[in-house]
């Protein structure tokens, strides 16, 4: 293992250090899609590239060691390959498969490299066994019971939280205690928690982004210009033998519904769809017929078809109903009126209302 003390060592702490400030200053750029972001995206995702080849040829990190044994200063160098995976997922110019493809293997070397020092918590390390067993199809929530799902939601959030409010905390100490070496190792191992935390759930957010385009259909190489054809009969796959100045075609270009060919097999199969139709004429006479319904009679044939159907009343229905009156010079019909007066009256005194009701009386 390398001394601190070393020059290559010091070149490490700022290269590391300056491609740190590359990677805070992308956080004042609001767009994301912009080219000044992917300008400056590139510049840090090449120098945390060379941070990390320089730790590998100092060889900080050894599999045959313990936590304990890395310095305090050397820790920040733990999280080389998580912010270079957070880094390459926010291309947006190279091909998205293969941004996740290489942001899942920076992700998959973090993890590894904190499994071999035991630094991952029982928790992560389940969660990291876990993820080694089922890699493609990895995610955070396991089950399909919404009760499971919304609880594990909730518990990574309140964790993510904790998390964010210790180091918060630790990052506010007195400017006499930033250079205690205990007081900065709390503090990285604090971050080391944080971005093993993150890290699972960008695993999770990979495994699902790549299982869309997965689903995706393959989108062939665009065409080159002189490939391309002049005519939109040819793009179209229409011969030129069969076509026609004429716009109205022919009776039998419509009857073929514009395809050649036998409508029927020799086995007497249809080779495609067709319409029965009664005659050509029909056919014909609906080349310049409207798209809507035309009327079928006009109003006095239907008022005529609803008079016969007795739909309609003649005179106003006044002949029909209503009381007649009674010519008072009549005297033999006045006294016929009065004795059936007299006549419904004796009838419902004799009868009451309700007398004939004879079940229901209680």
């Amino acid at each position: 293992m390398v001394s601190p003390s070393d020059k290559p060592q010091t070149s490490l702490r700022s290269l590391f250090t300056k491609a740190n400030n590359q990677r805070h200053t992308l956080d004042s750029i609001t767009d994301s899609s912009s080219p000044v972001f992917q300008e400056n995206l590139r510049s840090a995702i090449a120098a945390f590239q060379e941070c990390r080849q320089l730790a590998e040829r100092l060889a900080i990190f050894s599999p045959n060691e313990a936590e304990d044994d890395i310095s305090s200063g050397d820790l920040r160098y733990l999280l080389i390959d998580h912010f270079l995976a957070e880094l390459i997922r926010k291309d947006c110019v190279t091909d998205r498969k293969t941004v996740l493809q290489q942001a899942q293997a920076a992700y998959e070397r973090y993890l590894k490299i904190l499994d071999q020092y035991d630094m991952l918590s029982k928790a992560d390390s389940d969660l990291y066994q876990r993820y080694l067993s089922e890699r493609d199809d990895f995610s955070l929530l396991s089950t399909s019971d919404p009760t499971v799902r919304r609880n594990t939601k909730i518990s990574r959030y309140k964790q993510e939280q904790e998390l964010k409010l210790k180091l918060e905390f630790l990052a506010r100490v007195p400017l006499s205690l930033q250079n205690d070496d205990a007081a900065s190792r709390e503090i990285y191992l604090a971050e080391i928690q944080l971005c093993t935390h993150n890290t699972f759930h960008a695993l999770d957010i990979i495994n699902q982004e790549l299982k869309i385009i997965s689903l995706m259909p393959l989108t062939s190489p665009a065409p080159q210009p002189e490939e391309q054809a002049a005519d939109h009969r040819q793009r179209n796959g229409t011969p030129k033998e069969n076509y026609s100045d004429r716009l109205d075609p022919a009776v039998s270009q419509l009857l073929s519904n514009g395809k050649a060919g036998p409508l029927l097999s020799k086995d007497g199969k249809p080779l495609r769809p067709f319409t029965l139709l009664d005659s050509r004429q029909r056919l014909r006479d609906g080349v310049f017929k409207p798209d809507h319904a035309l009327p079928t009679m006009t109003m006095d044939e239907y008022l005529e078809e609803e008079r016969r159907r007795g739909g309609i009343i003649d005179g106003g229905g006044g002949q029909h109903g209503g009381s007649q009156q009674v010519d008072d010079d009549d005297m033999g019909k006045a006294d016929m009126e009065t004795m059936k007066a007299r006549e419904w009256d004796e009838y419902v005194e004799a009868n009451p209302k309700g007398s004939g009701n004879t079940l229901n009386r209680g």
